[in-house]
């Protein structure tokens, strides 16, 4: 059987459009050290008849091998990710009029949507001779590097907050790779990785600080659409967002679907945040084009104690562009959401995942989502590390 060709033909930074050849591994823009996105040739590529031939592919994420980098059968590395379901939760009380539905990420390998963007990063990577990689995380993300590492055989140090969840540094470890722990949030746990590993030969896996990543979880919105037909698309994502590559990686994939034709217009995305860090909604509601640095952050939820998101001016820009918002929820409605995704719908959801059923109640009140609309709402994970 033939290969899939990867339509990959670039590297390019928005911020100052400097344009690298993605042939050898690069991280940042080496210009203005900001984010580099994959760009396709999608000109020849009949988006109608792609789509009937995805349709007939198995059910991973490599489905979509033509708007993903990697270039080589033999390069890609999976653990079966991809293909997670869209649930009914119907209406609640929080909401009324509105028709819910939830993706549910907490069943891909690793236990988290994480894997989607370490499986692609980790391929094209090995694809790219790199063998040595490392990870500053919040726990999630170290541990898809550490397992998708293990299985594409790639060395891996992960960088954890000292407060991380054990079992998530112990599945760290199991997968073989070396866990460091640091006091602080995740933005020390960069400073300290950076530090470490100059000039190690080692390569940085870090949110939107290498460009693949941002390519896996594109397939979020790759799928939704796939599943739900540009008819039946949800009026609205509401995403739980610490680094927000999910924000922007799912606008990414409603733009190359309408760049094929398939697709007039994507849904709105609501960006959720906790109370005691949210640096990206207080950024949305002043009108800043970047997000400041969060002080004194705190959170019950591990993935959204980011106070300071790289590349936070393609978060903002996701957000506004697809006409969306942003909400704040507090540790106490953080944590009876994932009461109430359990007994009211079976839905085991880690408390990052729960944010947006917690943030329900602000969205409807303040008219962000509506009576009549329909509402996909994103779970992260699954809550099992948690219990």
């Amino acid at each position: 059987m033939a290969e899939i060709r990867s339509r990959l033909t670039s590297l390019v930074c928005r911020a100052c459009c400097t344009e690298v050849e993605p042939t050898r591994p690069v991280g940042v823009c080496p210009t203005c050290g900001h984010t580099l996105f994959a760009t396709y040739d999608l000109g020849e590529l009949d988006g109608k008849a792609w789509l009937r031939t995805v349709h007939d592919r198995p059910p991973s994420l490599w489905r979509y091998r033509e708007l993903l980098p990697v270039q080589h059968d033999a390069a890609v590395v999976t653990l079966g990710e991809g293909g997670s379901p869209i649930l009914d939760l119907g209406e609640v009380e929080e909401a009324p009029g509105v028709s819910l539905l939830l993706k549910d990420d907490g069943g891909l390998p690793t236990g988290s949507f994480k894997a989607r963007g370490m499986a692609v990063a980790v391929a094209r990577a090995r694809e790219l001779g790199i063998r040595e990689a490392f990870v500053p995380s919040a726990g999630n993300a170290g541990v898809a590097l550490a397992a998708y590492g293990a299985r594409a055989r790639v060395a891996v140090r992960v960088y954890l907050p000292a407060r991380t969840p054990e079992p998530m540094k112990n599945a760290c470890r199991r997968y073989g790779a070396e866990v460091i722990e640091v006091d602080g949030t995740i933005r020390e746990a960069g400073e300290t990785a950076r530090r470490a590993e100059a000039g190690r030969g080692s390569f940085e896996m870090s949110t939107l600080r290498e460009p693949y990543r941002l390519e896996g979880k594109k397939t979020m919105g790759l799928e939704i659409f796939e599943r739900l037909g540009a008819e039946g698309l949800p009026d609205a994502i509401v995403y739980p967002t610490g680094g927000g590559t999910g924000l922007i990686g799912m606008h990414k994939a409603f733009g190359e679907l309408a760049e094929l034709g398939l697709l007039e217009r994507g849904p709105r995305l609501i960006a959720v945040q906790s109370e005691g860090c949210a640096p990206v909604v207080r950024a949305l509601r002043s009108g800043e084009p970047r997000a400041t640095p969060w002080e004194s952050p705190t959170s019950a939820a591990p993935g959204l104690l980011v106070p300071a998101p790289f590349s936070s001016e393609r978060i903002l820009e996701a957000v506004r562009a697809s006409g969306g918002t942003g909400a704040t929820v507090s540790d106490a409605e953080v944590l009876a959401a994932v009461g109430l995704l359990a007994r009211r719908h079976g839905v085991s959801a880690s408390p990052e995942g729960a944010a947006p059923y917690a943030a329900l109640t602000k969205l409807a009140s303040s008219g962000a989502l509506r009576a009549g609309e329909r509402v996909l709402l994103y779970n992260t994970g699954s809550g099992l590390p948690f219990l």
